[in-house]
């Protein structure tokens, strides 16, 4: 068992935990909507993906912004997944993520789907 996120006790008192799964998917949401700079000891930890919902939308930045996400994930969780496809979307104040990974202990293919609400 691994350790939930965000940090909580459970209903016995002791640290909330979870399982592989969810945890890994823990650790993909932390690297999507952490912005470099934002983590003390780790200055280029994160994604940077918030800071360019402000951007003008277009086709090109969508592409760049998957690709920004992509790359993240590569250089924070490559040794635990393998990113197969990355889908970037802003939809009215709403953010979507989808991230289609292989965990890479396991071989087991999932999808993950993300979202921000209020980001205008």
């Amino acid at each position: 068992m691994q350790i939930d996120h965000p940090f909580h006790l459970d209903a016995t008192g002791r640290v909330a935990a979870t399982t592989e799964a969810d945890h890994i998917r823990d650790l993909i949401e932390q690297v999507l909507f952490t912005v470099p700079g934002e983590r003390v000891n780790r200055p280029t930890f994160g994604s940077g993906l918030m800071q360019l919902v402000f951007a003008p939308a277009s086709g090109e930045l969508a592409t760049a912004t998957e690709f920004l996400v992509q790359g993240a994930l590569q250089q924070w969780l490559a040794d635990v997944i393998q990113v197969e496809g990355v889908n970037v979307a802003a939809d009215d104040s709403r953010l979507v993520v989808t991230v289609q990974y292989v965990v890479r202990r396991t071989q087991a293919r999932e999808t993950a789907r993300f979202e921000r609400e209020g980001v205008t």
